[in-house]
């Protein structure tokens, strides 16, 4: 069932003291809060729930703690936790009064993130609205953008063959143990006594002790595969639980270092990629590409990230301009009129080719345009902002899914960011024009 209306009472409590008389009203979140329109963001969310059942949490309470969590770069555990003890969270979030004790549970964050899904570019675009309105980003910045990709790392450790195969074992064993799958022999000893010493001659560059700890590896979990399948046959209910770990562990045992072709290198996480960014210190990265955009002149309030998405499948860069303009126009409401772009784009299929700028590019660059495209390196801060700041820089979240939301959320964290240090710096300017107009009587009455 849709979530409850949130409503204010206004009135007082005896025994509870209300949060607008005991904060700062000029803070940041403070202000932020009046700026965002909650009744829009909750008319976008009613079509995903149904009419009937238990109603859901209140939509302010649970979209204001995924923005205080990417705001601040916390997880889903460390933004509960501070929640109870923050009351400037806690107002964020809608509660009238201070809470002792967080309401919900925090897998709601989770099962909120699955159920969004593609609605959260709505909070993208809301992050530019709110940006625009308070004077931090103007119409005419939206025209001029910079596009860029970059990976986002997913939770995963350097996958080698001996972790691999390793992971393999305990996984399937860990399956076999939850539906009562009882095994011949289960290998994890000695599974776990040859990933490590296959590590340790992998180091001392002995290879033939490292692959004879190899060929021990493969030999038992081929074992434990054909165990289980003879275990589970003619029960089809367990044959379909085991079907997907079992061609994982298939394909991981008979994959090579140095084979062409598709490679798993997660067990857990078969979605993860490598991609090669022509990094000195990360030649490969194990994660899912991802195209971020942003402006290309300097707003009032910084660059803003004016969309972001996950691109699956590590394609072409040049391929993906054509749909990722498409999509910053659809999100902005703005035409682009000119995009830059560094060398990877070269080949691509965009609408207007001529309206493309690529780095080191000197035909048809003069005036404007050569000062725009020395500016498109700008967007390399943003992105490490994005990683450093934000959650880019590693994805916890499951499945290709929870890498399309952690890229657009870390997205709409980043504004929020740059909005929080525009209201800062207008207290700021504000605080300074009246300490003047206190301590300059005399020429502030002959200005006037």
């Amino acid at each position: 069932m849709r979530p409850k209306k949130h409503k204010t009472t206004g009135s007082n409590d005896l025994f509870r003291a209300r949060l607008d008389q005991i904060i700062n009203m000029k803070h940041e979140l403070v202000l932020l809060a009046g700026k965002i329109d909650w009744d829009w963001i909750d008319g976008e969310i009613v079509p995903l729930y149904s009419e009937n059942g238990r109603p859901g949490i209140e939509t302010r309470f649970m979209i204001g703690l995924l923005l205080l969590k990417h705001i601040y770069g916390l997880s889903d555990e460390g933004v509960c936790e501070r929640w109870v003890h923050d009351p400037y969270f806690q107002f964020f979030t809608g509660e009238e009064f201070f809470q002792h004790a967080f309401p919900h549970e925090r897998s709601d964050l989770s099962h909120w993130r699955k159920r969004l899904g593609d609605k959260l570019e709505r909070l993208l675009a809301e992050s530019l609205r709110v940006a625009h309105e308070a004077g931090a980003l103007r119409s005419q910045d939206l025209k001029r953008v910079t596009v860029d990709t970059t990976v986002q790392p997913k939770a995963i450790s350097f996958p080698t063959d001996a972790k691999l195969l390793h992971a393999a074992i305990r996984g399937l064993n860990r399956l076999a143990r939850k539906h009562g799958v009882r095994l011949r022999q289960s290998y994890a000893r000695v599974a776990k006594s040859a990933a490590m010493m296959a590590g340790r001659y992998a180091h001392a560059k002995q290879f033939n002790r490292h692959q004879r700890q190899l060929r021990i590896l493969r030999s038992r979990l081929g074992r434990i595969i054909r165990d289980i399948r003879r275990k589970t046959e003619g029960q089809p209910a367990l044959e379909e639980v085991f079907a997907l770990p079992l061609g994982r562990a298939t394909q991981i045992r008979s994959q090579q270092q140095r084979q062409r072709g598709f490679k798993l290198y997660s067990f857990h996480a078969p979605e993860v990629e490598c991609i090669g960014k022509g990094k000195a210190a990360a030649p490969y990265e194990f994660g899912v590409k991802a195209s971020v955009v942003t402006n290309n002149r300097r707003a009032p309030g910084g660059l803003f990230v004016l969309h972001a998405r996950s691109l699956p499948d590590n394609p072409y860069d040049g391929h993906t301009l054509r749909d990722v303009i498409d999509r910053t126009e659809t999100l902005t409401g703005c035409a682009i009129e000119r995009a830059y772009v560094d060398k990877g784009y070269r080949g691509h299929d965009a609408q207007n080719p001529r309206r493309v700028f690529i780095s080191g590019q000197k035909r048809g660059v003069f005036g404007v345009i050569k000062r725009e495209l020395r500016r498109r390196s700008a967007i390399e801060p943003i992105i490490g902002h994005l990683k450093t700041e934000g959650h880019l820089g590693r994805c916890y979240l499951k499945g290709r899914a929870g890498d399309a939301a952690n890229v657009v959320l870390s997205a709409v964290g980043h504004n929020f960011r740059r909005i929080l240090a525009w209201f800062r710096q207008l207290l700021r300017l504000l605080l300074v024009s009246l300490w003047r107009a206190l301590n300059c009587p005399a020429q502030l009455n002959s200005v006037s």
